[in-house]
């Protein structure tokens, strides 16, 4: 078989977390850079001339100028359905930044379009591709620590939102519920499966008076699985750990400097990983979206995923609007795009 060529990839959005993808792209040789793109153009010319490649101000005129395949669009989530139907429609693959959409319907209609053209849509979910959490998951579907009976996760920081389109409801679609939420629910279905109800309650609005920045979410698996998601902008837990999961025979512990487990019958510890490296899990999201186009693998996103993680956002805000637990099985199967 011949060897690949480097994917021609374009930048669509050029704000904080693009500096990351840069540095995650030049860490592969599956994809390389060609181009960035953003309407505030005094960003789009900083990170070209940082990458060493060519700045647009429009993404009209970046398609008509510049040869690419593929982009990664990481502007704010009420731009997302515009830009990447745009793209799509033109037969460019589209790895897009979490969430997908604000709404299951606009995300839907991504996809649908995805589905017509054929042209590729995934979603970045970082903590999927972070080495010790695919680690906990194989460590779970061992059953190395039994039947797992609750599962933790806590996002928490003192993070000064105020000024920030993640706190405008109209560019983000909510506060910390759908910006750090969309992480946390995400992984509760990759270490979980899909899940059946949750109820969420919300803190103290500290920061804004236009969006929550402090929530608890209570969830169930499908399997009857327990979780537990603390999110805040404006406390910090300082927990060594962001996952936490305990299981009849062990627990496991993935945290931000090592991850670590142990079984009932252990009398210590046992170090499983590093913690987190944003690097690595950025470089093996973008491998993984190139090696998904060629057809070499699969999506660790699926359609089915994305549009999931949607569903079970929109259910979590209908549960924080009226203090009560939302029924979700049943909705993630109606959500998935027809095969």
């Amino acid at each position: 078989m011949a060897k690949q060529q480097p994917l021609r990839v374009a930048l669509v959005g050029a704000g904080a977390i693009s500096q990351t993808h840069c540095a995650a792209l030049k860490q592969t040789s599956l994809a390389h850079l060609v181009a960035v793109c953003d309407i505030n153009a005094k960003a789009a010319h900083s990170l070209a001339e940082s990458t060493g490649v060519s700045a647009y101000e429009s993404l009209d005129k970046l398609i008509r100028c510049v040869d690419f395949e593929a982009a990664i669009v990481s502007t704010p989530p009420n731009t997302h359905p515009e830009i990447c139907c745009e793209l799509l429609e033109r037969g460019i693959h589209v790895l897009c930044e979490k969430p997908v959409a604000v709404s299951l319907e606009l995300a839907r209609k991504m996809f649908h379009v995805s589905q017509a053209t054929g042209a590729k849509l995934t979603m970045a979910s970082k903590f999927r591709h972070v080495d010790d959490v695919r680690a906990a998951k194989s460590m779970i579907d061992s059953g190395m620590v039994g039947e797992v009976v609750l599962l933790e996760n806590m996002f928490t920081a003192n993070v000064d939102m105020r000024n920030r389109w993640n706190s405008n409801p109209e560019i983000s679609g909510g506060g910390v519920l759908i910006d750090n939420g969309t992480h946390s629910v995400d992984i509760m279905r990759y270490l979980l499966g899909p899940l059946a109800e949750l109820q969420v309650i919300e803190g103290k609005r500290l920061q804004t008076p236009m969006v929550e920045d402090t929530v608890k979410i209570f969830l169930r698996s499908a399997d009857g699985v327990l979780g537990d998601i603390d999110l805040s902008w404006s406390i910090n837990k300082g927990q060594p750990a962001y996952i936490n999961l305990y299981g009849s025979e062990g627990t496991i512990m993935v945290g931000w400097k090592e991850s670590k487990f142990r079984r009932a019958k252990d009398k210590d510890w046992t170090i499983f990983g590093h913690g987190y490296d944003k690097i690595q899990a950025f470089r093996d999201q973008i491998e993984n979206f190139v090696l998904g186009i060629h057809v070499i693998a699969d999506f660790l996103v699926s359609p089915a995923d994305a549009l999931a993680s949607v569903e079970v956002i929109e259910t979590a805000y209908e549960a924080l609007r009226d203090s009560r637990w939302h029924t979700i099985g049943g909705r993630e199967t109606r959500a998935a795009v027809p095969v």
